[in-house]
């Protein structure tokens, strides 16, 4: 990589240039393949005030140049609030400031490559027909994701309102080159899935993904449960599936509203959860193989968003896209 005579900052429109599905998948999985302490990737931690919510997630990613954290802020109280995500770099090799990436594009780009990434070692191999529940942001970066490792044979999608599923399935036909169709109903687009992807929250939180629409051989993929206040799954798919993959599995189990509502309906799912970095180490080859129903359960972690700017800076900077900023840190040196 060309050394930089101080940090450089990666707009969206960069990060859209440079980013390829495959890159990133490969560099999660070596990530997530490698041993990391617990202090090298502490929780994410919230703050909040006057109406105001901070968020940040650091990471030191194992065998990766950069370290950093995202952050995002919301001010509920501004004229017009909004969420500026930003992830800033800091280089092993010089001990500065690298980088700051704009991260909205690099957040639903590592979700959905972290969940290919899981996907890849859970699914059953060959052509695969995926259902989409959901038909924003996340729903659409996922199925360009999961196409990176699985041939798709068909894509089918349900997201409330006709014309975005319609809207969706016509720009994935189009983007992929898989037949893809909008249903009117989520359970026809699960039924007959190998992949099920839950992408959306429902309105007033309610579940949108029953276990009783689920039959064994399939893999489900639920990324849209982050925090205690948010409902996606119902809790007769945690009762359902048998082996249950987590990006950060205490987070998953103790933060999301999805594991919340479980364990008070009964459901102790600890002893079937296990972590993204056992199942991409070959630490569950066991469990993994046993598995009739498995599923990948993400809330998102900083070790995706380092890993992902790191690999989008240095994409950038190879290309040129990457700005130069006419700041210099006073630096303090030990």
């Amino acid at each position: 990589m060309a050394e930089s005579a101080g940090p450089v900052f990666v707009s969206g429109e960069a990060v859209q240039a440079v980013f390829r599905w495959e890159d990133a998948v490969g560099a999660l999985q070596e990530a997530y393949s490698r041993a990391a302490s617990e202090s090298a990737l502490p929780p994410r931690t919230i703050a909040h005030g006057e109406a105001a919510v901070l968020r940040t997630l650091p990471a030191m990613p194992p065998g990766c140049r950069y370290f950093g954290a995202k952050m995002m802020g919301i001010a509920m109280n501004a004229p017009s609030p909004g969420v500026d995500y930003v992830i800033v770099l800091y280089d092993r090799q010089t001990s500065r400031i690298a980088a700051f990436v704009d991260a909205t594009l690099v957040t639903a780009f590592r979700t959905a490559a972290t969940s290919a990434a899981a996907l890849d070692r859970l699914a059953t191999p060959g052509p695969a027909r995926l259902g989409v529940l959901g038909s924003g942001l996340e729903a659409s970066t996922h199925a360009r994701a999961f196409a990176a490792v699985r041939p798709l044979s068909e894509i089918l999608v349900f997201s409330p309102r006709a014309e975005r599923r319609e809207a969706f399935a016509e720009a994935v036909q189009k983007d992929l080159g898989v037949a893809a169709r909008a249903v009117d109903r989520p359970e026809v687009a699960v039924e007959s899935a190998d992949i099920v992807l839950a992408a959306a929250r429902a309105y007033g939180e309610r579940p949108i993904l029953h276990g009783d629409w689920l039959r064994p051989g399939q893999t489900v993929v639920s990324i849209g449960s982050t925090a205690p206040e948010q409902r996606e799954i119902d809790t007769t798919v945690v009762a359902k599936t048998d082996f249950i993959v987590c990006d950060v599995v205490h987070e998953v189990l103790y933060e999301s509203g999805d594991m919340i509502a479980a364990r008070e309906a009964g459901l102790d799912a600890e002893d079937r959860c296990y972590s993204l970095n056992a199942l991409l180490m070959s630490q569950i080859e066991d469990q993994r193989r046993a598995a009739r129903l498995p599923m990948f359960k993400s809330v998102g972690g900083g070790l995706q968003d380092v890993v992902v700017a790191g690999l989008v800076l240095e994409k950038a900077l190879a290309a040129g896209l990457a700005t130069p900023l006419p700041i210099k840190f006073q630096t303090k040196f030990l």
